[in-house]
């Protein structure tokens, strides 16, 4: 599976992609806003994306919206510090498919990937 990473955290981005060398995924994009993962899409075209909520330029609700039209089967799990229900069922009614608060273990982002890839 090809996956992108959205976060304005490098420390974040990195705990990601350090988590994900235990599954069958391939990163092929890292944005640092919306803005980023949307010229990314094209060229990376990944099957999911990790989404921060609150970035610069744009942020991850509304890059939910923008990836999903280029990419309607796209899973993505939002990750974010943004914890409270009204920000999760957001995020959810714009199309993302589950939700993870930071601070987060790897053991948790393990476990709510491997529950999407399973769907």
């Amino acid at each position: 599976m090809d996956m992108m990473i959205v976060d304005d955290s490098m420390i974040i981005r990195n705990k990601i992609e350090r988590a994900l060398t235990d599954f069958d995924i391939n990163v092929v994009g890292i944005a640092k806003n919306g803005v980023e993962a949307v010229e990314l899409m094209a060229s990376s075209d990944p099957e999911m994306v990790t989404m921060d909520l609150t970035m610069p330029i744009m942020d991850g609700t509304e890059c939910i919206e923008e990836l999903l039209k280029l990419s309607p089967d796209l899973i993505i799990l939002v990750v974010s510090a943004l914890s409270d229900k009204a920000t999760a069922i957001a995020a959810l009614q714009k199309g993302a498919h589950g939700f993870l608060c930071k601070p987060f273990t790897e053991a948790e982002l393990t476990t709510a990937i491997s529950k999407l890839i399973k769907g």
